[in-house]
């Protein structure tokens, strides 16, 4: 072990968060999204920990229900006898950088639940709503023993892609009334859908759009293969009466059940290898971003070329190729 991987009050933490201490959970998600110099280690320590959660992703657009979604799909996992842990990531307040409508909120029935733990995250900018504190995040629940880590994203149009990155069941959600099925064609949604709820099913044109959903999904050349998971089509209501909620949680853990099955073992480990291979690509880019430029330019030099972008004495192109060179000499 390195010398400087010797941290008596981190290894205290680790230990706490392995207990499922929901102190030590918040401690050490508040690391991860706050104190980067120390997140490296910390990830390093629990890593060994993580790996057995199952990370359902849902995404959708603002106004899709979201988060009442998930909220009772909580509840049924509780019911379950599965421990949860959810993630709602917001978009970032422009001023403090923290999340700006706190989903938490919405899921006060849950909250003093001592086997779920909820945290609301910012996006931070993040152009796909997932930023690299979230990814931590979802590692530190995972090895803290929930049995499921949902992620609600931001879900902004074609943002809605990077879930995919990160979960292991992806849920596209949708709502009657929006042309959603034209819309999941116009942003490739359903290509990245394990499970497409119509959610607000009770408003009209609900089944409408459901079958309209479900004859798309039948397009897919390999849509009838054996082999291969069957995206389903589940009807919801997340207001009383609540209806689909108890199918879609069964869905979820059959799509587990497919997931696990030795023969879908090369299946799953391909796509547990892009996500590993994003994941690492996503740490290379944000290294070389801010370790290397900051390397590269100083303060002055910055001000000197933004200086001459805003006086047209060269272009915002001319002077990123400027930075970019000494790095290809």
């Amino acid at each position: 072990m390195n010398a400087m991987d010797d941290d008596p009050q981190m290894d205290e933490l680790v230990k706490k968060l392995l207990k499922r201490n929901k102190r030590a959970i918040a401690k050490a998600i508040t690391l991860v999204e706050n104190h980067p110099e120390e997140c490296e280690l910390f990830i390093r320590k629990i890593y060994p920990h993580t790996g057995k959660a199952l990370v359902v992703g849902t995404t959708g657009p603002p106004g899709s229900g979201k988060s009442t979604l998930v909220n009772n799909l909580a509840l049924e996992f509780r019911r379950k006898g599965k421990t949860v842990g959810i993630i709602a990531v917001d978009p970032s307040s422009p001023f403090s950088g923290g999340a700006l409508l706190g989903d938490r909120i919405r899921m006060d029935e849950l909250s003093s639940d001592p086997d779920v733990f909820i945290r609301s995250m910012g996006s931070r900018g993040n152009l796909g709503g997932l930023s690299r504190a979230t990814m931590d995040a979802i590692r530190v629940l995972d090895a803290a023993g929930f049995d499921l880590v949902l992620v609600e994203t931001v879900g902004a149009g074609q943002s809605e892609v990077e879930i995919v990155r990160t979960a292991h069941t992806t849920i596209v959600i949708g709502i009657p009334g929006t042309g959603d099925a034209v819309q999941a064609i116009k942003a490739g949604i359903l290509e990245i859908a394990d499970i497409y709820v119509v959610n607000k099913s009770d408003r009209p044109g609900a089944d409408e759009i459901a079958r309209e959903l479900r004859l798309l999904l039948t397009l897919d050349p390999h849509a009838k293969d054996e082999d291969r998971w069957h995206v389903p089509v589940i009807s919801t209501t997340n207001l009383p009466p609540i209806d689909g909620i108890s199918k879609l949680a069964d869905t979820i853990l059959e799509h587990q059940t497919f997931l696990n099955d030795p023969k879908n073992a090369g299946l799953a480990l391909k796509q547990e290898m892009t996500r590993r291979k994003n994941e690492i690509h996503e740490i290379i880019k944000v290294e070389i971003f801010e370790n290397m430029l900051t390397s590269l330019i100083g303060k002055q030099e910055w001000e000197k070329i933004l200086q001459d972008v805003i006086t047209k004495k060269t272009d915002p192109y001319s002077a990123a190729r400027s930075i970019m060179d000494p790095l290809f000499r």
